[in-house]
């Protein structure tokens, strides 16, 4: 009976390949879902503090109105902006098109221009 060999071969990992911009969408998408999960919760949170009295609303507010609030709500535009053009996207694979190499390509440099375009559209207008 032969002997197994000391070692196995390992199969090229992810750090050997270099992913397909359609791939890191899709993993953008699923990570977008669950930071606008957690965006929501400090949503709620502050619209919470701000319906009660003026005591509960100090902290919160402080934090949404510091730069750092600011940038955090600046990301979770970004994040819903890319996750309802990303699902858009996908509503139109649900149908049957936009499979092929090309137009997944492109549908996907479509999808991060309009959440950036979207995002600094609305960004403008709420500090107009």
């Amino acid at each position: 009976m032969a002997q197994p060999p000391a070692y196995r071969p390992l199969s090229p990992h992810l750090s050997v390949y270099k992913l397909p911009l359609t791939a890191l969408l899709s993993i953008g998408h699923r990570a977008t879902g669950i930071v606008n999960s957690l965006a929501l919760v400090i949503i709620t949170w502050t619209l919470a503090g701000a319906a009660g009295p003026a005591d509960s609303f100090g902290f919160i507010g402080a934090i949404m109105q510091s730069w750092f609030g600011k940038l955090m709500m600046f990301g979770f535009t970004v994040t819903l902006y890319y996750h309802l053009c990303n699902g858009i996207r996908h509503l139109f694979w649900d149908t049957g098109y936009g499979f092929e190499l090309e137009a997944a390509n492109k549908s996907a440099k479509m999808t991060l221009f309009a959440a950036g375009f979207l995002s600094v559209v609305t960004w403008l207008v709420a500090l107009a």
